[in-house]
C-alpha cells in the first residue's frame, strides 16, 4: 500500500478557533501526544505572530524528535527569518509559507496583480530555501483560484525549490467533485509536480471537509492537513481522526496507509478537548461519546447477534476500550504510578506525588474513581510549568434561595501574598461569584463565554468550568475542575486571570532581553 503523510495543524489553525488560547506548556503536551499518535508533521504555530508563539514553536522543535515540526510564515523575509530562528534546532527544519491566489483575495486583500503575486511567491520560496531543506508553499483560497493561473504559479514555486505544494479549500467552498478535479488538473498539467508532495487542506464551512479530503486523496494528494476533533477557524478543519479511521476501515478501497497509531486517537481527542475547552459533540464521528452507543431495539438486537451488523468501528480500534478501574482510597503509590504509565503519562517523581495527593483527596470524596478523573488529574500535573499563581483561591461560599438575593463571599491570596476578602450579590449564584472575584482582581474583566460540563458519569462526577473572558482588553480562557461546579467556576476565573498576567510578565521579560 502507498503511504500518505499526515500534517497536523491543531496547534496553529486549531488554536485560531474562537475562545481557544493555549499556553506553551499546553502546546508542548499536545505536541508530545501528536508525536505518539504518529503524525508526520506538526504545525506548532506562527513564530512571527507573537513572542509566545515563537517560544512555543522553538520549544516544541527541541522536544519532538519523531515528527517533523513546522511553523507558518507569510511570504515576507522578516517572517521567514523569525521562523528559522525558532526552528533551526529542529531535527528536520520545515517552513510553511502561504500566499493567496484567488482573484478576490489578490484584488481585495493583497491588492496585487497576478504577476506580482507570482514574483512574491517565487522570491519567498527561493529565500526560504537558503535556510530550510523542507519548504511547503500554500496557495491560499486555491479552490476559488483560476486553474491555469494556479498551475502556472505552482510550476514556478517548484522551480524555486518548494518541496510541498498545498491546495487549500480555505473557506470550505468546494464540492468533492470540484476539489478532486483541481488535484487531478494539477497532476496532469504542472511539470515537475511528481517530484513534490501535493497536500490537501479542507475547511468544513459546508460540512464537506472529510469528503473533500478523501476526494483529493483519490486524485493525487500525498499529504492531508487537519486537526484533532476538527477544531479550527469558523466551522473548523477536517478532523484527522476521521480521515485516519476512514482510510483504515476502507483500506481495500483506498489502499493507503497513514502511519497513525489508531489506538492513540481517543487519548489525543480527549487531551485536545480538555486543554482547549472545546467540547466534542456527542454524535461526533469516531470520538463522540455516542459514537458506539446503540439505543434502538433493532440495533441492539443486531449487535447482540453480531456486532458487525451495526458497528463498523470498534472502541478498541481507537483506544477507547473499557478498562476496569481498581484504584481507590486504599490504593498505594506503586499502583497509582503503574496506572499513570499505562495511561501514557511520563511524570517526574515530584509531579507524580502531587497527582497522588490530589487523587487521595478525590478518593475520600468519591465512591468510584473513573479513568476520566485520573486523566484530568494527571494532565493537570503534566502541563503544570510551576508558575506561581498570581491570585490563589482560598475559599468561596454562596448563599442562595429562591426568595433571596444570591450572595457570594470569597477569600484569595493576592499578588503580594496578602489575603483578600470580598463579597457581592448577583442575579444568580454564578454572577454573584463573578462580581465578587471582579472586586478581588486588579483589572477590567468582561465575561465572553462560560460553561460547565461533567467529567465522567454519576452524581459525584467532577465538574469542569471553562471561562472565556476579556481581561484588560486581552482575550483569555481559563479552566479548572472540582466536585462542586461553583468552586470550579471560581478556580477557572482565577486561572484565566493568572494566565494573562503570567503571559504579560513573560512578554515583558522577552522584550527586555
Amino acid at each position: 500500500m502507498s503511504q500518505i503523510d499526515i500534517f497536523d495543524t491543531t496547534l496553529r489553525d486549531g488554536e485560531q478557533s474562537a475562545g481557544i488560547n493555549l499556553n506553551t506548556a499546553e502546546k508542548i503536551e499536545i505536541a508530545r501526544q501528536l508525536e505518539r499518535l504518529g503524525v508526520t508533521i506538526i504545525e506548532s504555530g506562527f513564530p512571527a505572530s507573537s513572542p509566545g508563539d515563537f517560544d512555543a514553536v522553538q520549544r516544541i522543535a527541541g522536544t519532538v524528535k519523531n515528527s517533523i515540526v513546522t511553523g507558518l510564515s507569510r511570504s515576507m523575509k522578516a517572517d521567514i527569518d523569525r521562523t528559522w530562528e525558532a526552528l533551526k534546532g529542529a531535527e528536520q527544519p520545515h517552513i510553511h509559507i502561504f500566499l493567496a491566489t484567488s482573484p478576490i483575495h489578490m484584488e481585495h486583500k493583497l491588492m496585487k496583480t497576478p504577476e506580482q503575486v507570482v514574483d512574491i511567491a517565487v522570491e519567498s520560496v527561493r529565500y526560504a530555501k537558503k535556510f530550510f531543506p523542507l519548504v511547503q508553499w500554500s496557495a491560499e483560497d486555491a479552490s476559488r483560484s483560476d486553474p491555469e493561473f494556479l498551475a502556472y504559479i505552482i510550476k514556478k514555486v517548484i522551480e524555486a525549490g518548494a518541496t510541498t505544494v498545498n491546495l487549500p479549500d480555505t473557506v470550505g467552498y468546494a464540492t468533492p467533485e470540484e476539489y478532486g478535479a483541481m488535484f487531478r488538473y494539477m497532476t496532469e498539467n504542472v511539470p515537475g509536480i511528481e517530484n513534490v508532495k501535493l497536500s490537501a487542506h479542507c475547511h468544513n464551512d459546508l460540512g464537506m471537509a472529510t469528503a473533500n479530503t478523501l476526494a483529493a486523496i483519490e486524485n493525487g494528494a500525498t499529504q492531508v492537513e487537519g486537526t484533532i476533533n476538527g477544531i479550527g477557524e469558523r466551522a473548523g478543519n477536517v478532523a484527522l481522526e476521521e480521515i485516519a479511521v476512514a482510510l483504515h476501515i476502507r483500506k481495500q478501497f483506498y489502499e493507503i496507509e497513514t502511519g497513525i497509531n489508531l489506538n492513540e486517537i481517543k487519548r489525543s481527542s480527549q487531551l485536545v478537548s480538555q486543554l482547549t475547552g472545546s467540547i466534542i459533540q456527542p454524535n461526533k464521528a469516531v470520538v463522540g461519546k455516542n459514537a458506539f452507543a446503540h439505543e434502538s431495539g433493532i440495533h441492539q438486537d443486531g449487535m447482540l447477534k453480531n456486532p458487525l451488523t451495526y458497528e463498523i468501528i470498534t472502541p478498541e480500534l481507537i483506544g477507547d476500550a473499557a478498562t476496569e478501574l481498581v484504584l481507590g482510597k486504599h490504593s498505594g503509590r506503586h499502583a497509582f504510578r503503574d496506572r499513570a504509565v499505562k495511561m501514557g503519562f511520563e511524570l517526574p517523581d515530584a509531579k507524580l506525588n502531587e497527582a497522588f495527593i490530589e487523587f487521595k483527596k478525590l478518593a475520600d470524596r468519591k465512591k468510584q474513581i473513573t479513568e476520566d478523573d485520573l486523566f484530568v488529574l494527571l494532565t493537570d500535573q503534566q502541563i503544570n510549568d510551576s508558575e506561581t499563581p498570581v491570585y490563589e483561591l482560598e475559599s468561596v461560599q454562596v448563599q442562595y434561595g429562591t426568595a433571596n438575593i444570591p450572595t457570594a463571599t470569597a477569600s484569595a491570596i493576592g499578588p503580594d501574598g496578602t489575603m483578600i476578602h470580598e463579597a457581592a450579590t448577583g442575579s444568580g449564584s454564578v454572577e454573584a461569584i463573578f462580581n465578587t472575584l471582579e472586586r478581588i482582581v486588579e483589572g477590567k474583566v468582561h465575561i465572553l463565554d462560560y460553561r460547565v460540563t461533567s467529567i465522567g458519569k454519576g452524581r459525584d462526577a467532577l465538574g469542569e468550568a471553562v471561562i472565556n473572558m476579556s481581561y484588560d482588553g486581552e482575550t483569555v480562557t481559563g479552566r479548572d475542575v472540582a466536585q462542586d461546579v461553583l468552586e470550579a467556576t471560581a478556580k477557572a476565573y482565577f486561572n484565566a486571570v493568572n494566565r494573562q498576567l503570567v503571559k504579560k510578565g513573560n512578554k515583558t521579560k522577552i522584550q527586555a532581553v
